[in-house]
């Protein structure tokens, strides 16, 4: 009798043994068969997970604008006085709704190239008014002037068409036309061949910034949609994102058409979204840094008197994109800029948690799930001695146009399936190899500790 219990506390404690090995091996066999799995669904190539989601976002992605509607323009344009503006918004569009077109696979370079249409859907329900509404704004042709035509014989001939079409420093502009371009009657009355249309967004509806192309990840997934031409326009690519296994040192890269440059995001929380654990990655105040802090941004200084030797910081020149036009963007604003740039506007309001730009990632798979671009084009105007509507400045001016806010979340139902398809099997294994292990263990453990006392009391 004695032995038959010792073989079963023995063999008690055998199985534990066993119990707890077994899920000591099971951790690491699941991590690789996770690891596989991910790996394989990650690459951009038909018929993965990654592919579905990149050809076209399952998000719908809402672009939000602030209009600064200048409420002192005679003063300023007279007198020179501080720039008065106030924030009207938001007015919602629904865009990166079109699938991406001839998309292409290199099976030897192992990359993918791509063309992304846009389009603009605007909504009602999500605006404060509608495309008629209009605002006080600058005018964006006049103010192009000095800088296109810098030559002071130019500018005087430049200047009879400005006056005789009567535009001014300030122009009423409705919000439709503000977007998405107007006839400029300056521009119309120049002789020779230019473009007349004016807009922040023009050309947008049915164009492509041209072909993308991106590593899929075929070959080595940790590449996937690196910088290689890289037009992964991060805004584009819900959910699929990066490359998986993010790590929270892990700065990641990305590009933006819309302001022509990459930029970088560090690591900055864990939240949970929708019951999935994300990293949140924001875009850092040292993106917009003055050169003297960033060398990186060097090349965004391209000239040394207004940006007093390129110590000034919190906005970005990107006008060697957009034709020589003085654009320059920032924060929403001017969050981070230096106070020599916000002094001569008055009515902002910055502010962290409004303002900044984030990424939700999740770290496994590296789909972003969530994300929110904001940023504010603003335009340079400097004092045109022989511009009659700028001879009145005294100073330079970084006039705010808009701010955008440009947001995507994962829906209800592909949360749903995500947390099926993935966070939930993750968890599942991981439970189990716990379990295992965790019993195993308490089972080696009672079962010794009664096969020791039973062998004492033999003793005794």
């Amino acid at each position: 009798m004695g032995c038959d219990r010792n073989c079963g506390l023995i063999a008690g404690a055998v199985i534990g043994a066993l119990m707890a090995v077994f899920g000591g091996i099971l951790m690491p066999v699941g991590d690789m068969l996770i690891e596989k799995t991910v790996k394989k669904e990650a690459v951009l190539e038909e018929g993965t997970i990654a592919f579905k989601s990149w050809v076209k976002t399952g998000a719908e992605v809402y672009r939000q604008v602030w209009i600064f509607d200048v409420q002192n323009p005679e003063e300023v344009a007279v007198n020179s006085s501080k720039i008065k503006v106030k924030q009207r918004g938001p007015y919602t569009y629904r865009v990166r709704y079109l699938a991406k077109e001839n998309i292409t696979q290199d099976s030897e370079t192992h990359t993918v190239s791509f063309l992304q249409p846009k389009g603009a859907i605007f909504e009602p329900s999500l605006s404060v008014g509608t495309e008629s509404d209009t605002f006080t704004i600058l005018n964006l042709a006049v103010a192009a002037v000095p800088h296109l035509y810098p030559s002071a014989f130019v500018q005087t001939i430049v200047n009879i068409f400005i006056k005789k079409s009567n535009s001014s420093m300030f122009q009423k502009r409705t919000l439709k036309e503000l977007l998405w371009g107007y006839k400029d009657p300056f521009l119309s009355l120049v002789p020779y061949p230019i473009t007349t249309t004016v807009g922040v967004f023009y050309p947008y509806h049915n164009t492509a910034d041209g072909v993308y192309k991106v590593f899929n990840g075929k070959d080595d997934i940790i590449s996937r949609q690196s910088v290689y031409i890289f037009l992964g326009h991060i805004f584009h690519l819900i959910p699929s994102s990066f490359p998986p296994f993010i790590e929270k040192t892990r700065v990641l890269q990305f590009f933006s058409s819309d302001v022509c440059r990459s930029f970088y995001a560090v690591f900055g929380a864990e939240i949970n979204l929708k019951g999935i654990p994300v990293y949140r990655f924001i875009l850092p105040s040292l993106a917009f840094a003055s050169p003297l802090q960033n060398p990186d941004n060097h090349c965004f200084c391209t000239e040394k008197i207004i940006s007093k030797n390129c110590t000034l910081y919190g906005v970005l020149d990107i006008g060697k994109c957009k034709d020589g036009k003085p654009v320059y963007i920032s924060l929403p604003h001017f969050l981070h800029a230096s106070p020599e740039i916000t002094e001569p506007v008055e009515g902002l309001s910055p502010n962290e948690e409004e303002h900044s730009t984030y990424l939700d990632v999740e770290p496994i798979t590296g789909f972003t799930l969530q994300f929110a671009k904001r940023l504010q084009i603003n335009i340079l105007v400097k004092p045109g001695k022989k511009i009659g509507a700028l001879k009145g400045l005294k100073q330079n001016y970084m006039v705010p146009i808009l701010w955008l806010n440009e947001t995507g979340t994962i829906g209800d139902e592909k949360a749903e399936m995500f947390r099926n398809q993935v966070t939930g099997k993750i968890n599942l294994l991981g439970l189990v190899e716990i379990t295992l292990l965790s019993v195993g263990v308490v089972m080696f453990i009672v079962f010794t500790i009664s096969y020791c006392a039973c062998r004492s009391k033999r003793a005794n």
